[in-house]
């Protein structure tokens, strides 16, 4: 089934606005449907992890009905990916004051990325899951997902600095959520993690031992 499989709500005193998160662009009364349905998602998500998500579940929590929720969501994969691209793209600019150190930069950048990672682990972990999906919805939302990524590890870096290393921070960062995401590596150990990579790849490995500023020197983050 695809997003567009259901008839979708209409409203003809509803305008068109400029949102385009499912694929299509939305009336302002669907967009708010959609946006329950999100918010309603997270809820869901925190009570009985990625699991036990469906996506009547969470139409039953939205007070909508199933139908009307798949006419915008195909999956809750699809669903989970749509939650994670509205926290990415919520967030405020990347810091980019220079007499900041660059370690630190990545680490707050990074940080803030997975916002949530603290407060909601089920939810983070649903969202990682998700994001693996061959699902063609949620590969469209992966590809914003990933070139917004791009962008705030550029902007952290600097202008300075070879492109290549953000390639490679972004590598980085995709196999940190997925070790992450299957219990390998714990959410909050990521943006350190970053941070030391980019350090190592633009300093060498003599600036290796150098702990980031905040970071104990033996490691231990807890």
């Amino acid at each position: 089934m695809t997003a567009t499989a259901a008839t979708p709500l209409t409203d003809s005193t509803s305008p068109v606005v400029d949102i385009e998160a499912t694929r299509r662009r939305l009336s302002a009364r669907q967009a708010e449907a959609v946006a329950t349905l999100v918010r309603a998602a997270e809820e869901e998500t925190e009570e009985v992890g990625y699991a036990g998500l469906t996506v009547r579940g969470v139409a039953k929590r939205a007070g909508v009905a199933p139908a009307t929720a798949y006419t915008y969501f195909s999956s809750k994969d699809h669903l989970l990916a749509e939650v994670f691209w509205r926290r990415m793209e919520a967030l405020a600019p990347v810091d980019t004051d220079e007499s900041v150190p660059m370690a630190a930069r990545i680490e707050q950048t990074v940080r803030d990325m997975i916002p949530f990672a603290a407060e909601r682990p089920a939810l983070i972990d649903a969202c990682t899951v998700a994001m693996i999906s061959p699902s063609p919805d949620v590969a469209h939302l992966r590809d914003r997902i990933g070139a917004l990524t791009h962008r705030r590890l550029t902007a952290a870096v600097g202008p300075e600095v070879d492109p290549l290393v953000v390639r490679v921070l972004e590598a980085s960062y995709s196999g940190a959520l997925l070790a992450a995401g299957t219990g390998h590596r714990s959410f909050l150990d990521i943006p350190v993690f970053l941070a030391e990579a980019a350090t190592l790849l633009v300093d060498g490995a003599s600036s290796h031992n150098t702990p980031v500023q905040g970071t104990p020197a033996n490691g231990d983050r807890r």
